[in-house]
């Protein structure tokens, strides 16, 4: 399934139906006089939360999204039938803005929730409602209200509870396959990833949510190699896992680049508690394993876990610690 996190759509929830002017003229019935009834209700448009749902590509090839307009009154002071509710669904996560896309409308984080966003108008009166003592015979009726309208964004931020970046290629796509149950692409080859990915770990009866992002470089958030419009994708997780490949010189250099390009998109990003996991220790010795890590932390100062995803070394203890910080 292609995915998609961001979308512009339009909305309009139904006009309410005319009230009727309508009177009661029947053959040896003695007392007539106005009967017309009031018009319908018309739909709203709502927007609910499904858990099947991860990518807002439905919306890509309609844009246009109306709901039912109420009917008219009718004679015999029957109420016209309310115009049907438009239902939306929309994956767990979704923000909804207003046209600028910037006023946020409402965010929807949990399962089954529901909101209302163009409310259908209201029916017109029927002429029976300006009945009176004075006014015996009205023939005023009113018109149904309009219903809202209007052009809204609605953006995908993935719900994890912990995040993995790093450097293209560093092996995000490998670690979350081999620590949960997806099936993200993997190759040699730098920007595999092209998609946020999710996964779940299962631990001693406990769940945690991953969510793989694609690789950064220096330059990201201006756009350079895929810029950093996934990163909204890891503004809701708890902590972030940053998965560095020990096989490269440049451990501190990259590191950084990667820290910078967090803090320059959301410095939000940078005080969420990171895990930090140098990965392929299959490639290298272990003298050398520890020469990097030791003149990595007397400059990073935080405790550093290591993996092979490929030889499935330390999956174990990743497994505990991640689970440890989220529950």
């Amino acid at each position: 399934m292609k995915f998609l996190d961001q979308v512009k759509i339009y909305v309009k929830a139904g006009n309410g139906g005319s009230g009727s002017a309508s009177f009661r003229r029947e053959k040896f019935v003695e007392f007539g006089g106005p009967d017309g009834g009031d018009g319908g209700k018309g739909g709203s448009v709502i927007f609910i939360v499904d858990r099947n749902l991860n990518t807002l590509i439905d919306f890509k090839y309609q844009q246009h999204f109306k709901a039912e307009h109420g009917q008219d009154g009718k004679n015999k002071k029957k109420t016209g039938k309310s115009g049907k509710d438009l239902i939306l669904k929309v994956p767990v996560g979704t923000q909804i803005f207003e046209e600028d896309n910037n006023t946020l409308i409402d965010d929807l984080t949990k399962t089954d929730q529901k909101v209302c966003v163009a409310n259908g108008g209201e029916g017109g009166m029927g002429n029976t409602r300006f009945k009176s003592s004075t006014n015996r015979a009205p023939r005023k009726k009113t018109n149904g209200n309009i219903g809202e309208s209007f052009w809204i964004w609605l953006q995908l931020k993935v719900i994890a509870d912990i995040g993995i970046v790093g450097m293209p290629n560093s092996g995000k796509s490998s670690l979350l396959s081999v620590l949960t149950n997806a099936k993200p692409k993997i190759a040699d080859y730098p920007f595999t990833t092209i998609n946020p990915n999710l996964g779940i770990i299962t631990y001693n009866n406990k769940e945690v949510t991953l969510a793989d992002i694609p690789g950064l470089i220096e330059g990201a958030h201006e756009g350079v190699g895929l810029g950093d419009k996934f990163l909204k994708h890891i503004e809701r997780c708890k902590n972030i896992l940053h998965l560095i490949d020990i096989t490269n010189d440049n451990l501190l250099e990259n590191y950084s680049k990667v820290r910078k390009e967090l803090f320059k998109y959301n410095n939000i990003l940078t005080k969420k508690e990171e895990i930090i996991v140098f990965n392929k220790i299959d490639m290298v010795s272990n003298e050398e394993i520890n020469n990097k890590i030791d003149i990595f932390s007397k400059k990073i100062r935080k405790k550093i876990h290591t993996i092979s995803a490929l030889k499935h070394k330390g999956l174990s203890t990743i497994k505990k610690i991640l689970v440890r910080y989220v529950h």
